[in-house]
């Protein structure tokens, strides 16, 4: 699996956003893989998994959706050239708060925030019930691959 996809990580805003440990990044790196695997996206594809802040995730939001809030993680579509599927976007401070809520590791809830993302720009929408249960579905499936199965998404 590691060499059939081609996952990348970077910080952004650079010099406000905390970088993740070489640890977190090779996590959410496994997490993208597992998505593109588990939904067999196509051999050479490529995500670049984001690790941001909540005014930078609020901004983006605002500019593309008019929602004026801050959210967990966005998911932006590339237009497909090279086999770039395109970026998952997270705010590490969301995903810090969401893991003390629910009383687990803040990597887990990275990597949730990934799969998440990562099934959004391979189609998976959650806006009616029938694509929540098959976008959770699948969400979970693929966290069980992870070994973390006590997590659950978001109701977002």
């Amino acid at each position: 699996m590691a060499s059939t996809y081609r996952i990348s990580t970077r910080t952004h805003p650079r010099g406000i956003a905390r970088v993740p440990t070489a640890a977190t990044r090779a996590k959410l790196r496994v997490a993208a893989q597992a998505s593109l695997s588990h939904q067999n996206a196509a051999r050479g594809t490529s995500i670049c998994v984001v690790h941001s802040v909540d005014s930078y995730l609020r901004k983006l939001n605002r500019q593309f959706s008019g929602v004026d809030v801050t959210t967990d993680v966005l998911a932006f579509p590339a237009n497909g050239q090279d086999g770039h599927l395109g970026d998952v976007i997270i705010s590490a401070e969301r995903a810090v708060q969401s893991a003390v809520r629910g009383g687990h590791e803040t990597s887990g809830e990275l990597q949730l925030l990934t799969v998440h993302g990562a099934l959004h720009l391979l189609g998976h929408d959650h806006g009616t019930p029938e694509e929540r249960v098959r976008m959770w579905q699948a969400q979970a499936e693929i966290m069980a691959q992870l070994g973390i199965s006590d997590l659950a998404p978001t109701a977002s």
